[in-house]
């Protein structure tokens, strides 16, 4: 399957559960891969969630502040991290 049409839409309580991960200002310990099938474990703080092409991303920042787009069906493991930002 192509890159460009191999999007797998996600649940919309998981999607849910991103948003208020937002308004809460978590911060995450976060599994996922990339589009070259790297994988990447980082702690991130989401802020804010977008569709572009009917494929939907979240975006976050580290806690040195380089920020990140992660495409939500690459998204293999969060783990919330006790506090706020």
């Amino acid at each position: 399957m192509s890159e460009d049409n191999d999007y797998q839409p996600i649940d919309c309580g998981l999607y849910s559960e991103y948003e208020l991960a937002i308004m809460q200002r978590q911060r995450w310990r976060m599994h996922w891969r990339d589009e070259s099938g790297n994988d990447h474990l980082e702690t991130l703080s989401p802020t804010d969630l977008q569709t572009r092409q009917g494929k939907e991303f979240m975006y976050a920042v580290t806690d040195s502040g380089a920020e990140r787009c992660i495409r939500l069906d690459r998204i293999i493991k969060i783990e919330n991290i006790e506090g706020v930002m």
